[in-house]
């Protein structure tokens, strides 16, 4: 490389970076102040101000946007990743990050008219025509099936390093395996420590059936223990696990589900009372809600075969989301919106994701408060366990609708007989709206107060 070109990629990356760390950033504390340029040893922190999330917004497209002026080469901001590369920026990121912060841009939480869903869908169109154009697409790479039970499932525990030779989904991966069969692991596991975050009733009931039909519509009491079941999802309650989405095999462990793929009888997990899997209240090697995470684990993981996945920080898949949530705010979920050469609707955004699951797509007509309710679902489901959930609730504004309780299901075993038993966990004391942000350090914010009298702390924390 050129002393010149490995001077431009080293630009167009530190410009990548700094919008990908500032966007970390705001989406836990909201705004804060931006720096372009390095301090010098006099620097007058007084006169520093929190900037609006909006104005970092713009700051980070604008960093986006410097880094890929750069040339779509080695010598500038590639596509490509080369040897010994893997983990570096590439323009994907930089789009990736502009879509997602232009998403959280419009959403209510930090809506303040700066971007609004029209301005997100042109840039989310812009970012995923740009990822379809250079080569990038949905993984659906079909395992065997003593490997997988199907895409969705390989994909979690697929490694990205492979310069794009199979794996053309990933925009950017955590380089760090989960070992979900050691922290968030089944028991009966050698080498297991802890049950790590165990999946929700909710989250099992947010599930549809393989028909497309919502299994549950809603719950007839308070604490969600009755709920109301959809006649037309074929959903039965005394065989909850039959006929699902494909994506709920892939990743929760339920009881009868089968692990071990590779063997005739399948080892099935039981986490009935008393069962090998069972559910516990004291225990910490025991699922609390009668369900164990399943996605990113390769079932042969364990001591000495560290197999399983890592996090995608950034994949297409998220941005036909970005796309489809920004283009049915802004032109209605059926409205043709231009994609590059080409056009494409919020329906048919959220069909492609949907469709690598064989999963039925969203039919045509649908009113924009039915298509945003099937669509959060949407979301909640193909981005499980991948750190989006926290933040959507929050920058919905829906956190004290979803997150104040939860609750699990407690099965018990007589003869061959199961018994399935709703039950609840007791509140949680952080679904108000002080929780919508995270608190900035008491310590930071004081040294604040004390050099320019202004209190940056986050709304409901200053107690």
């Amino acid at each position: 490389m050129h002393p010149e070109g490995e001077k431009a990629a080293w630009t167009a990356q530190a410009h990548t970076l700094r919008a990908l760390y500032y966007l970390q950033l705001i989406k836990r504390y909201g705004g804060v102040p931006i720096f372009d340029k390095p301090l010098d040893l006099e620097h007058d922190f007084s006169q520093d101000k929190r900037s609006s999330f909006a104005d970092v917004v713009k700051f980070i497209l604008a960093d986006c946007d410097v880094a890929l002026s750069y040339p779509a080469t080695r010598d500038g901001l590639p596509w490509d990743i080369y040897d010994n590369q893997f983990g570096i920026m590439t323009r994907a990121v930089a789009y990736a990050i502009k879509s997602q912060a232009v998403t959280y841009a419009a959403s209510p939480l930090w809506s303040d008219g700066t971007f609004t869903w029209a301005n997100a869908t042109t840039i989310n169109a812009e970012a995923l025509s740009q990822c379809l154009a250079n080569g990038y697409k949905l993984f659906d790479e079909k395992p065997a099936a003593d490997i997988a039970q199907n895409a969705y499932a390989l994909y979690a525990f697929t490694s990205s390093n492979d310069q794009r030779a199979v794996d053309k989904e990933t925009i950017y991966q955590s380089g760090v395996k989960m070992q979900v069969w050691r922290f968030a692991g089944l028991p009966t596991n050698p080498g297991m420590e802890r049950t790590g975050p165990c999946p929700t009733q909710e989250l099992v009931d947010s599930y549809e059936m393989a028909n497309g039909e919502a299994p549950i519509t809603g719950y007839s009491d308070a604490n969600r223990l009755t709920p109301i079941i959809n006649a037309a999802s074929k959903y039965d309650e005394a065989n909850p696990y039959a006929g699902r989405d494909p994506r709920f095999y892939a990743s929760v462990y339920y009881n009868g589900a089968v692990r071990n793929l590779d063997q005739p009888d399948g080892k099935k997990v039981e986490t009935f009372v008393g069962g090998q899997e069972g559910i516990s209240d004291i225990n910490r090697k025991q699922t609390r809600t009668g369900y164990y995470l399943r996605k990113f684990n390769n079932f042969r993981s364990g001591q000495g075969n560290d197999a399983d996945g890592a996090i995608r920080l950034f994949r297409l898949g998220e941005l036909y989301l970005n796309f489809a949530e920004s283009a049915y705010n802004s032109a209605g979920p059926d409205a043709a919106v231009p994609v590059g050469s080409a056009s494409m609707s919020a329906r048919q955004a959220v069909n492609a994701v949907r469709a690598r699951v064989g999963m039925p797509g969203f039919p045509a007509g649908m009113s924009k408060d039915a298509f945003e309710k099937k669509y959060r679902n949407e979301r909640r489901v193909e981005l499980a366990f991948e750190e989006h959930r926290f933040f959507d609730v929050r920058r919905w504004k829906i956190l004290t609708d979803t997150d104040k309780f939860v609750t699990g299901m407690r099965i018990t075993k007589t003869g061959a007989t199961l018994k399935y038993s709703r039950f609840k966990f007791p509140n949680r004391n952080a679904f108000s709206d002080k929780y919508l942000m995270y608190p900035i350090d008491q310590s930071e914010a004081n040294k604040i107060i004390g050099l320019s009298g202004a209190n940056w702390q986050n709304p409901g924390w200053l107690d």
